[in-house]
């Protein structure tokens, strides 16, 4: 037979495992709505029965915590961020397309279409009044019309590309400062596993810093160590995180463009495939990144719009006469405008000073020409419809500008709705893991009341017990009382 106490034992284990219970299932509740935590379970078993020799039984000692886990499922955490990734580099990239369509602002009463076509008609009226001295201010109007659209466009696109080379900056740090959190989760977890404690508040720390870092840059984890519990991680098959031990990126902005060999961890160039600090820097601009570096391929492409325009407007004009050569007062013959780029292009000083010097006529024949004469000033406005030697392409200037907006429109389609469909695909994924790991406050009711009522019965058995001993250690013995 087993002492009286055993089943004292047995009640008292019974109390401890479901006060555990108890306490885990607050825990749950209490972090209900925290970012990131995963619901915990109170494993039980039975404790290791006693037997009785020369008897073929055991007898039961109660039960015991074994350990309470975390309920996460670890392919659901890969697949996504494998997705967050993506989501993070085409969020950037729609980020920075939807910024230069605002800047664009097509179609609009704003834009550069709509001012470079008032330049035309203002080059058609000077053909029918060649004369009008009205009418060659308006063109002078219209032409520093058109440079200071194209100058505003040239300037906010180098403040564009100012800001994110902040914004890279601050991306930078944030990877840096995560990576250094995760080190340090990594040295306390190393500390506790090795003596059988589970850590699991600072797996879903770790858990929450992994998730946005896989946003920031495509992230390898390895399987937590056995031993220690701590996980490495890689981007782009160099070790950013090893142990407690971290290794610092770096992206060098300073040359106004991005050079793949100077995006380093520690002293080893490592290539980027994607996340939102990829969509920043090929926004800001990536050497060899072609179309992909969205500013300086659009800045690019607004400078071969202005210079080319320029200079067919230039070549023309400079091969008219205007008042002061028809009147004989000089033969000089200047360009309409003047400058190198889209950022310094305006109207010649000179016409500025004086509307002479804007050629609207014609040489009619041996150097001379009259007043009347517009017809370089209509050679002028047929530009509108000439086409013109673009780098790649033969257009006019308006088909090279709509061009370079319709493209702007369908790589800014494109961004957003591979953003969208990435948001889709998290919120699939996010959801299936919250169906595993998420808290139900529904559930966790009832586990509190199911782990109540089986402590209530462990107490009344200590109860029971209690009388038992009670009867033994006080009845006994005392006949005929």
């Amino acid at each position: 037979m087993t002492s009286t106490f055993h089943s004292l034992e047995v009640g008292k284990r019974g109390l401890a495992a479901q006060q555990a219970a108890l306490s885990t299932t607050g825990h749950n509740i209490a972090n209900a709505n925290t970012t990131g935590y995963t619901r915990q379970r109170a494993e039980m078993q039975a404790t290791k029965p006693v037997s009785f020799p020369g008897m073929q039984i055991q007898l039961g000692t109660g039960v015991e915590v074994n350990k309470i886990v975390r309920l996460r499922e670890d392919y659901l955490d890969v697949q996504l961020r494998n997705e967050n990734k993506s989501l993070g580099y085409w969020e950037a990239k729609s980020d920075a397309l939807t910024k230069v369509e605002e800047l664009l602002n097509e179609p609009s009463d704003d834009g550069l279409a709509f001012t470079m076509d008032e330049f035309w008609k203002g080059w058609e009226e000077l053909a029918k009044n060649p004369d009008s001295a009205a009418a060659r201010a308006v063109v002078r109007q219209k032409g520093v019309a058109v440079t200071e659209t194209l100058k505003h466009i040239s300037e906010s696109l180098d403040q564009m590309q100012d800001d994110l080379k902040l914004v890279i900056s601050t991306k930078t740090d944030e990877v840096n400062s995560i990576t250094a959190q995760i080190g340090n989760l990594n040295d306390q977890i190393s500390r506790l596993v090795p003596n059988n404690y589970e850590p699991n508040d600072l797996y879903d720390q770790r858990d929450v810093l992994i998730d946005q870092l896989s946003k920031l840059v495509e992230v390898k984890v390895s399987p937590p160590n056995k031993d220690t519990g701590v996980v490495d991680i890689s981007v782009g098959g160099v070790t950013l995180v090893s142990g407690k031990n971290t290794n610092r990126l770096t992206v060098d902005t300073s040359n106004g463009m991005v050079d793949p060999a100077n995006i380093k961890i520690g002293d080893t160039q490592v290539t980027l495939t994607s996340g939102e600090l990829l969509g920043r820097i090929e926004s800001y601009g990536i050497f060899g990144g072609g179309s992909k570096s969205t500013i300086p391929s659009m800045k690019d492409k607004i400078n071969n719009l202005a210079m080319t325009f320029a200079n067919a407007v230039n070549t023309i004009h400079q091969g008219g006469m205007n008042l002061d050569n028809i009147n004989g007062v000089s033969t000089t013959k200047v360009p309409f405008f003047v400058g190198t780029s889209a950022n310094d292009l305006a109207v010649n000083p000179e016409i500025m000073n004086s509307l002479n010097l804007i050629a609207a006529a014609k040489e009619e024949s041996a150097g001379q020409s009259s007043t009347g004469n517009g017809s370089n000033a209509q050679a002028i406005a047929n530009i509108k419809f000439t086409s013109l030697l673009f780098p790649g392409t033969n257009s006019t200037a308006d088909d090279y500008y709509r061009n370079i907006i319709g493209q702007l429109g369908i790589d800014s389609q494109e961004a957003q709705r591979m953003q969208s469909n990435s948001e889709v695909i998290i919120q699939q994924v996010d959801n299936r893991r919250q169906s595993v790991s998420g808290v139900s406050l529904d559930e966790e009711m009832a586990n509190m009341i199911k782990f109540q009522q089986a402590y209530n019965a462990s107490a009344r058995m200590v109860t029971v017990m209690d009388q038992c001993l009670d009867k033994i250690i006080n009845g006994m013995g005392r006949v005929g009382l």
